[in-house]
């Protein structure tokens, strides 16, 4: 059973970058997604990644400004987020899925992560205008 650790966020202006590290144990698991969810707001799907690092996917809020890598060898998820604007405040998490976890999206479109477990504590990110 996969578990995951994420870090990185912290407290920027609008137009800056953060970049989000998701430590994964004892491997990263087929599907690695990154999701976050807003006070009073659903959790999001925004990122998510093949194992192989062959396909990634995202949410149309977030294409252009944010890159989901994957580095094996550090069993490491990163999201990196360009251009923040304060509607990207969020807790955000990553959590492991299935190869069928990422199929579904690729072919569904993102989901809240109810296809996806082991999901780490989240780390804040705050934009501020």
């Amino acid at each position: 059973q996969v578990q995951v650790m994420e870090s990185g966020g912290g407290s920027v202006q609008a137009g800056g970058s953060l970049r989000l590290s998701c430590v994964a144990s004892p491997v990263i698991d087929s599907c690695m997604g990154w999701f976050r969810q807003a006070p009073g707001k659903e959790r999001e799907g925004i990122a998510a990644i093949y194992s192989g690092g062959f396909r990634t996917l995202y949410a149309t809020s977030v294409k252009g400004r944010f890159t989901i890598t994957q580095d094996h060898g550090k069993n490491t998820v990163f999201l990196q987020m360009d251009n923040l604007k304060p509607e990207d405040t969020a807790m955000y998490s990553c959590a492991a899925g299935t190869l069928q976890t990422c199929n579904f999206w690729s072919s569904s479109g993102p989901e809240s992560g109810t296809r996806f477990s082991n999901w780490g504590q989240g780390t804040q990110v705050t934009v501020s205008s």
